[in-house]
């Protein structure tokens, strides 16, 4: 019980040094612009390719499941934008944890291996704030238009 009071303290001292005021707004500018296209911009493909995949196969079980002369073929193609418009966002999350978790444990593992973390704190530099505080301004600036993007194209490949 102690080590998990232990682990929750260490992650709030963490984020204590994340959310810590920045040394110089222009490098926090451009390392955030840089997580956008790392984090965000790169997995435009993936996203668009399993929202495809997501509104077809949508469509094609609304279709096999709502096959009855009482329902209006009309009923299948609404059905379908709801079913993406609630679906979307939450497979969408899924495949970006996945890959931009990973992206993100490697590229801070591979920091570490090689010791340019505690380059930077011999430099003086808050390692935390420089390293975590681009990526979650990041992803919460990009992932929504990614959201929208699987929402719009969803709904395109159920068509």
């Amino acid at each position: 019980m102690l080590k998990v009071f232990e682990l929750i303290g260490r992650y709030f001292m963490l984020m204590g040094k994340v959310f810590s005021r920045p040394e110089k707004a222009a490098i926090y500018r451009r390392r955030i612009i840089y997580e956008m296209e790392a984090l965000g911009v790169n997995s435009i493909g993936l996203t668009a390719i399993i929202s495809i995949f997501i509104g077809a196969v949508i469509t094609l079980q609304m279709s096999i499941n709502l096959d009855s002369p009482f329902i209006p073929q009309s009923l299948i193609g609404y059905a379908t934008r709801e079913t993406i418009l609630e679906f979307s966002s939450a497979v969408v999350a899924l495949i970006l944890a996945g890959k931009v978790g990973s992206s993100i444990a490697s590229e801070i593992g591979t920091m570490r291996i090689t010791e340019q973390i505690d380059a930077l704190e011999i430099m003086g530099v808050n390692s935390a704030s420089y390293l975590i505080l681009p990526k979650i301004v990041a992803s919460m600036i990009f992932f929504p238009f990614l959201t929208i993007l699987s929402i719009l194209i969803g709904v395109i490949g159920g068509w």
